[in-house]
């Protein structure tokens, strides 16, 4: 077996770990609530620069693995999410959970997004690279969701504090597992990239990396794809990590429904992302990416428009239908994307899709609060379920909308 499929493993287990660290915040908005009588949207101001963060914080961190190599950047995320995790038990004030929660862990976690994947997906792999962007995609939001179970558990029976440290501790443990076993490129170990039928050279480091994130980002935003890519994830980020992932547990929660059991739910939608995004990249290897998305986005609309009618105490069988189907779609979006941005900006794309997910993570960081502003305003999320499902629709029309580079091998569909 190829060199490159464990160190796609390694990077599987590092990004489910770093996503695991912000499955937290959708679970302290009642405890934190109900402790310091912070308002929902106060917290949820605090989980938006969070997420803010961790999609701006990625185009600089792709920028700064090719300056300084994977395993430094990733490393000292690492410490940092540790950091800010860690000192979130001594707060007092809410301004000190943007500061931990909102500043420190969204950076942290930002260095370890998707635009990390790419890079290992870039460097490793010239053949099975949707596959590969799958299954590292899965690891991403499997590892927000799967974690939630334990430690909404943590939260019911000891309260959100060790939680919270469990989560520093966690990252403390993954430190050691990065710097021993990841590789930066396939020329550190001597090896050709899979399916290259030449070696590649390892590149010089890359100087100017900040200098180098914003000139890509200029040169990029002068194309029309690149505002369709951007605006068509800012409504993926927001129609999943700010809106279910944030407030699906606290709105479950307001019909009767006990957190451990809304929670759960949010873990089967981790198992189900799992199928679905490594079935996205499987597809995107062989079908056209921008009808994939259209198909993606439309779908995941339509369930949005149903959920406020299957919140209830209890969990029932429509309820487990919606969590079955919205994880597969949850987030499918990626592998077309990332195989669109491949196909629009060539070597520069990791960090464009960098840019891409700042977008995605700007959407999320939107919702997340007002989200909260509109709970504590009407008494209730259905606006909100239902504006998102209607700006999914839109985002399948932009999809389809996007023009193919010219030159471009046309998929069959």
């Amino acid at each position: 077996m190829h060199r490159a499929w464990f160190v796609a493993a390694v990077t599987f287990v590092t990004i489910l770990g770093a996503a695991a660290f912000r499955s937290l915040p959708g679970l302290l908005i009642d405890p934190l609530h109900q402790e310091f009588h912070w308002s929902r949207g106060t917290i949820g101001l605090a989980v938006s620069v969070n997420l803010a963060l961790y999609g701006l914080t990625a185009p600089f961190a792709a920028a700064l693995m090719d300056r300084f190599g994977i395993r430094r950047v990733v490393a000292v995320a690492l410490l940092v999410i540790a950091i800010g995790s860690g000192a979130t038990v001594w707060m007092t004030a809410a301004w000190q959970l943007m500061l931990c929660w909102g500043l420190l862990v969204g950076l942290g976690s930002g260095s370890m997004a998707l635009a990390f994947a790419a890079t290992v997906t870039n460097r490793w792999f010239t053949e099975r690279r949707g596959l590969v962007t799958g299954i590292l995609t899965a690891a991403s939001a499997s590892g927000q969701l799967i974690f939630l179970p334990l430690l909404s558990w943590i939260i019911s029976e000891h309260d959100w504090r060790p939680a919270a440290v469990t989560v520093a501790l966690a990252a403390l443990a993954v430190v050691p597992f990065v710097w021993l076993l990841l590789r930066d490129h396939p020329a550190d170990v001597g090896l050709k990239p899979y399916g290259s039928p030449e070696f590649v050279e390892k590149p010089p480091p890359v100087p100017g990396a900040a200098r180098r994130t914003v000139n890509v980002l200029f040169s990029a935003a002068r194309t029309g794809p690149f505002w369709l890519l951007a605006g068509t994830f800012a409504i993926c980020g927001a129609s999943t990590n700010g809106l279910i992932q944030t407030h699906f547990v606290p709105a479950a929660h307001d019909h009767g429904m006990p957190i451990t059991a809304a929670a759960s739910l949010l873990a089967v939608i981790g198992i189900f992302d799992v199928v679905g995004t490594i079935a996205s990249g499987w597809f995107t290897d062989r079908f056209e990416p921008r009808r994939l998305l259209a198909v993606y986005y439309a779908l995941r609309g339509v369930s949005l428009l149903f959920l406020p009618m299957l919140l209830a105490p209890s969990v029932q069988l429509p309820m487990v239908f919606f969590i079955v189907f919205y994880g597969l779609d949850w987030v499918a979006t990626v592998p077309p994307t990332l195989a669109l941005c491949r196909e629009q900006y060539g070597d520069d794309s990791a960090i464009v899709f960098g840019w891409v997910l700042a977008s995605h993570q700007v959407g999320a960081a939107l919702v997340a609060f007002l989200g909260g502003f509109a709970r504590d305003t009407f008494g209730s999320y259905d606006v909100v379920w239902y504006a998102s499902g209607a700006l999914c629709a839109v985002a399948a029309l932009m999809a389809l909308v996007i023009r193919r580079r010219p030159g471009t091998k046309v998929a069959l569909a």
